[in-house]
């Protein structure tokens, strides 16, 4: 996939609003990292393939483990793999020394396949990772797949729909289902998470629901995943689309190739949980499947509903300042009010045009908060006597200087927060942070003032 593609990738069709022409999608702004960063933080998790970025030794120490996605199998892609250009590579060429560690990666770790990231040195000179790619591949028999998302072509956005678009085209329909021993006839009720990391193991706790509801769950794209279990996703029923911002493309790629709809959904906070069960099993019309949702649709919400009495006195009538994007702006807003937090501003900035339609049918416009910058942060939660900034990483160090409790909500978080037992660790975590004891005396003005 040569650069001349990336403008096609921004115009997503399956985007509603890409029909509108008095709202057509912006380019998204930047300050989220680089189009590199983008494809690698999507690929990365699947867990068996081994990852070698071709660069300099800062774009893979930049990017190593920057999502805390969890494997309940193979530790293989927690490898750090990189050819470590130096200057000498970048005058004399290095594809020999990319075509060395390939073949290194494959006799010593046996991988089940390959992801090779050209990074921008190697893009600006001019390197052919591809046809390298294509040469190992057939010299190792493992799948090489070059990932064409140099850092300048963009913001971390685009370098997601790149990775998407590298699933679509050497990965996903690569294999059968029947090429491991199963037969197609017995798949029923199956479905494939897109735009899923499994962030601190959040997917775990999703699954068990799917499971106990009777829906299979054929590949997750790409969290605790396989690199086998994404070449037959293909054969799935319906696709749950977790993150559209990131991975729309994927969704409608399978839809148009393959026949597979797909569903917007999130599993943040009791409302929404329930709802995309419900809508999942509904799509499948099988009575049985409907009334088991429902059965652990009721069992779960009681389940939340004793576990969060221990919080919930404690957290009626608080305030909250939210900046994080995706699926998260407006789905972590609902997890919130089921706590009974009150929402006073929304940062927008890593937002898509239809994040923001359901940011405003649940806050309103005005608590909308398009400038991001740490003055208008502090504004919005002084003006509304915010009680606790729920933000990314790179906010933390604003909350603690100024004394505000804070919570991560973004890719570097240690809990998961998403489902029943989501919702239950996102109380306790909120009233830990807002109760404790070191504000009261990080408030004290100090001996020398």
């Amino acid at each position: 996939m040569g650069f001349a593609n990336t403008a096609e990738i921004l115009k997503e069709p399956a985007c509603k609003l890409n029909h509108q022409p008095d709202r057509a999608c912006e380019r998204p702004k930047g300050g989220e990292s680089c189009a590199f960063d983008g494809a690698f933080i999507v690929l990365n998790p699947i867990t068996d393939a081994a990852h070698l970025i071709h660069g300099t030794i800062a774009c893979c120490g930049n990017s190593y483990e920057g999502r805390g996605s969890l494997s309940s199998g193979s530790r293989l892609y927690r490898y750090g793999f990189t050819t470590d250009m130096t200057e000498m590579d970048i005058v004399y060429g290095s594809e020999g020394k990319l075509k060395e560690g390939i073949l290194y990666i494959a006799q010593r770790y046996k991988p089940s396949a390959i992801f090779v990231y050209s990074t921008c040195i190697p893009a600006l000179t001019g390197e052919d990772v591809e046809t390298v790619c294509k040469d190992a591949c057939k010299k190792t028999g493992i799948p090489v797949i070059p990932v064409i998302a140099p850092g300048f072509l963009g913001h971390k956005n685009l370098g997601n729909r790149i990775a998407g678009e590298v699933l679509l085209d050497y990965v996903i329909g690569t294999r059968r289902i029947s090429d491991f021993g199963f037969r197609i006839s017995d798949l029923k009720h199956t479905i494939n998470f897109i735009g899923e990391y499994n962030i601190a193991g959040e997917i775990w706790d999703i699954l068990s629901l799917f499971e106990k509801i009777g829906i299979n769950v054929l590949s997750k794209i790409t969290g605790d995943s396989t690199f086998r279990e994404i070449t037959y996703a293909h054969h799935a029923g319906l696709n749950l689309l977790v993150c559209g911002r990131a991975l729309i493309n994927v969704a409608r790629g399978m839809e148009e190739r393959y026949g597979i709809p797909f569903r917007e959904v999130s599993f943040y906070g009791m409302k929404n949980t329930g709802s995309a069960l419900r809508e999942t099993a509904r799509f499948f019309q099988d009575k049985n499947i409907i009334e088991r949702a429902e059965m652990v649709i009721q069992e779960e919400e009681a389940f939340t509903k004793k576990a969060l009495s221990l919080y919930i006195e404690k957290l009626k009538g608080k305030r909250a300042v939210l900046y994080t994007g995706g699926v998260k702006s407006w789905s972590i807003i609902s997890a919130l009010n089921d706590l009974g937090i009150e929402v006073t501003a929304c940062g927008v900035k890593k937002s898509s045009l239809s994040d923001i339609d359901k940011i405003k049918s649940l806050i309103g416009e005005e608590r909308i908060l398009k400038d991001v910058s740490p003055k208008n942060i502090l504004e919005a939660i002084y003006s509304t006597n915010a009680d606790i900034l729920i933000a990314g990483g790179r906010n933390q160090y604003l909350a603690y200087k100024e004394r505000i409790p804070f919570i991560d909500i973004n890719q570097e978080r240690h809990t998961a927060y998403a489902g029943y037992k989501g919702l239950v660790r996102m109380a306790e975590d909120i009233v830990k942070t807002i109760y404790s004891p070191v504000w009261e005396i990080a408030k004290k003005k100090s001996p020398w003032e």
